[in-house]
């Protein structure tokens, strides 16, 4: 609960939400009816923020529920299956606006400058809205978004910049070349978010923890002879998921096998780990899941 605050993140962001994509309906027309490649390249950056906020509005909502027997690790995950949604719009909506301003500036058209300021200052002030709303809030999500509504609260800003200048003079190269700076802009952004999905999606060990160092201090531990199937992957780019067998050089007592397991809890606490499974084999036990002497990894 926030103090001091009488909206919820889940419903600043629902109205953040539903504020950033009606504006951006109306910009999609507005843009076409201002012949502004411009104002075109800002509605897909906030068509992608409204995805980003509807996702972040749905999971805020979801992040309470508990796992269940057909989602057993809970609706963590959903998130990345979003972001690659937001990801295909936005290569798709990008490609589009760079065909669009590529000829125009070969042979520029003069779009409706003054349409072009009065949709750029409207754009500033609901994006605006939007953001200081979300800022109120001292939940992590909603505070990454604020920061996605003042991205675009700078973004019209350039356009209102440029809008003037149409006003004035007959450089309407501006307007493409501007739609070409947004875009690239998005792609970049775009891009860095591939890097940090493509690792999650393939189950890779996250960077921000060391499992050879992880495995070493586990090695550590009194009667561990060795662990093997040790595996780290995320569920969503920050809940990170640890499972390990441990193979013991005798017989544990109930007490010993307690010591070793709360040894276990202290070391996945201490990497930030979110969810670990640990597996002690006695040494008269075989391995389960040996195949092709896999059980020898980390030995």
């Amino acid at each position: 609960m926030v103090p001091h605050h009488h909206h919820g993140p889940a419903e600043n962001i629902r109205t953040a939400f539903f504020l950033n994509l009606g504006f951006t309906i109306v910009e999609i027309v507005g843009g076409f009816l201002t012949n502004s490649t411009a104002i075109l390249a800002d509605a897909v950056h906030d068509l992608g923020d409204s995805v980003a906020l509807g996702q972040a509005w749905y999971f805020e909502r979801l992040s309470s529920e508990k796992g269940n027997y057909r989602y057993t690790y809970g609706y963590r995950r959903f998130s990345l299956f979003g972001a690659i949604i937001s990801t295909a719009i936005l290569l798709g909506s990008s490609l589009y606006i760079i065909l669009e301003s590529l000829p125009r500036i070969v042979s520029p058209e003069k779009p409706d400058a003054q349409g072009m300021a009065l949709l750029a200052v409207f754009g500033i002030a609901v994006n605006g809205f939007a953001m200081l709303r979300l800022a109120k809030n001292e939940g992590m999500n909603a505070r990454i978004v604020a920061l996605h509504l003042l991205e675009d609260v700078l973004g019209w800003v350039a356009v209102l910049v440029v809008a003037i200048v149409l006003l004035f003079s007959d450089l309407a190269i501006l307007d493409p070349l501007l739609a070409l700076g947004i875009t690239i802009y998005i792609l970049t952004g775009v891009i860095r978010n591939l890097r940090k999905m493509v690792p999650v999606i393939l189950q890779a060990a996250p960077e921000n923890i060391d499992i050879s160092a992880l495995v070493k201090e586990i090695k550590e531990i009194d009667h561990v002879k060795t662990a093997h199937h040790a595996h780290l992957w995320s569920l969503d780019g920050q809940h990170t998921v640890f499972s390990v067998h441990l193979e013991v050089d005798k017989n544990f007592s109930p007490e010993e096998y307690i010591r070793v397991k709360g040894l276990m809890h202290d070391l996945v606490k201490k990497y930030g780990i979110y969810h670990s499974t640990v597996e002690i084999e006695l040494p008269e036990e075989t391995c389960r899941n040996i195949d092709n002497g896999e059980c020898n990894y980390f030995s």
